[in-house]
């Protein structure tokens, strides 16, 4: 990829996460002038503004956080730990300092605002935040969300030898039916993680994760014990794998100059069928036979490869490139082609939402069950960037991009209305307790709860964030394009 495609994806991803924001906070900022509230500040992004215009005696802002957005309202209650100290308080200050002094002239409050207005002005945002998710699942209801065969199907494509899957009898071919009597029907999280084998395995809870799967027409049940791959103190803590992926189709998109593949004629489009007589369910199966003659004896592999109508084998022995010095033996064939088969779906709107809020609501299910997912594997601003600029790099991504903006704005609804200070739902809480106690919370204790839960929000972002941008770095670093080279052959 260009830089300047990097940076058209970045542009892209900026202004589709400001637009999500953005139609949160007008909610908000509507709802407020509806109601007839004091407008000091319209803020995208938290922190000290890096640009701010006042227009009809609103503050416009960009902060330098990129992790949110506020509209700062002095009747209600204040944010300040994050905000940053208001016109508001600065006439507060000044006010009681006229107090002091005798001098009641000077004083400019403003007048209470009843509960109602509170809970309509908090409410707004996250109503906005769905009616935006409508709006997206409307478009793609109307334009389709990309899919395909690998996308809706539950069969194992490789299982790795000495995993718990291998240990628990499952082969390559088997299609899983349910992951402990819950009913699965794709491995990874696509449209509703709770059918997908990935999500029933990390939130299962028992010693052992009752499989059942099909074989050759027959139905059996089997059980595995779960592992943990290795992570350092930096990493998310790995949770609960059985080391079986998926099936996907074989399919070479890229082979190395002068390596035994290309030697042998393999193409760009040939599909591995078999390793060794064997049926290959997955392309991994071909990487970890390679892998495997890392520190042992260096073996043929024979490929049976179809190339249109045609198939036949070829057989060959991987070899060392001569960089990456540190390289296993290769075939030379560098990457796969992703499925082609891509047909497009139109999930009708109720469906999208209904599925969005259910990944939501399951989630936090998950984390306050007996499952081992727990706040350090929720995900916050930098992973939502990641995911949206992995999406846009896809030549279908726009279409991923509408889909996931439905789910996001669902989950932002929604985690919006949790009754915790510095939420909306915390604002709509603190309303109807002065509601019933027909007077506001004190404002020293309102003060104290907001300034606490304001720390702790800031502090969680930043948790979250150190890990979003560990894995992000990880990955990237992972996938660097690092050039191998094999020796001409001999002539």
């Amino acid at each position: 990829m260009t830089i300047l495609r990097y940076i058209f994806v970045a542009l892209e991803v900026v202004l589709l996460f400001n637009l999500l924001i953005g139609v949160h906070e007008l909610g908000h900022f509507l709802a407020a002038k509806w109601r007839g509230l004091k407008i000091e500040r319209f803020a995208i992004w938290f922190g000290k503004p890096i640009w701010k215009k006042k227009i009809g005696g609103v503050e416009y802002a960009l902060g330098w956080i990129p992790a949110g957005g506020y509209v700062s309202l002095p009747q209600m209650a204040t944010m300040e730990a994050i905000e940053g100290k208001s016109e508001a308080s600065t006439k507060s200050e000044s006010d009681m300092a006229a107090l002091r002094q005798g001098d009641l002239t000077s004083i400019d409050t403003l007048p209470n605002v009843s509960p109602l207005d509170k809970i309509i002005v908090a409410f707004a945002g996250p109503l906005f935040s769905f009616l935006l998710a409508v709006v997206f699942a409307v478009v793609v209801w109307q334009v389709g969300k990309p899919s395909n065969e690998s996308d809706n199907n539950a069969v194992i494509g490789w299982v790795d030898p000495t995993g718990p899957a291998a240990k628990a009898g499952l082969l390559p071919g088997d299609t899983i039916l349910e992951i402990d009597s819950h009913v699965v029907r794709h491995f990874a999280p696509i449209s509703s993680m709770m059918d997908s084998v990935t999500w029933r395995i990390v939130t299962s809870s028992g010693t052992n994760i009752a499989i059942k799967y099909l074989r050759d027409g027959q139905e059996a049940t089997t059980f595995a014990t779960p592992t943990h791959l290795a992570t350092h103190w930096y990493e998310r803590k790995s949770l609960r794998k059985v080391l079986m992926v998926g099936a996907s189709k074989s399919t070479v998109f890229e082979v190395a100059t002068n390596s035994p593949a290309a030697i042998a004629g393999i193409k760009e489009g040939d599909e591995i069928v078999a390793l060794n007589g064997e049926k290959v369910f997955s392309p991994v199966a071909v990487d970890y036979a390679q892998q495997a003659m890392s520190n042992g004896i260096i073996k043929p592999l024979t490929l049976t490869v179809r190339r249109g109508t045609n198939q036949f084998d070829q057989t060959m022995l991987p070899v060392k490139p001569l960089q990456p010095t540190n390289a296993y033996p290769l075939l030379g064939i560098m990457s796969w082609l992703g499925e082609t088969n891509v047909t497009l779906m139109h999930p009708s709107p109720a469906d999208q939402l209904k599925q969005s809020a259910g990944q939501i609501l399951n989630t936090f299910g998950a984390l306050f069950s007996k499952s081992e997912i727990g706040v350090q594997q929720l995900g916050g601003a930098v992973m939502i960037i990641r995911v949206y600029s992995n999406l846009f790099q896809d030549e279908d991504g726009w279409r991923r991009v509408l889909w996931f903006s439905v789910i996001l704005n669902v989950n932002l609804a929604l985690l919006n209305m949790l009754p915790l200070p510095v939420l909306d739902g915390g604002h709509i809480t603190l309303s109807l307790i002065e509601w019933i106690r027909r007077r506001p919370v004190h404002a020293k204790i309102l003060n104290f709860i907001q300034t606490g839960f304001a720390a702790l929000l800031i502090f969680f972002m930043i948790y979250i964030a150190f890990f979003d941008t560990g894995d992000w770095l990880r990955s990237a670093k992972a996938d660097r394009d690092v050039p191998v080279v094999f020796a001409a052959p001999a002539k």
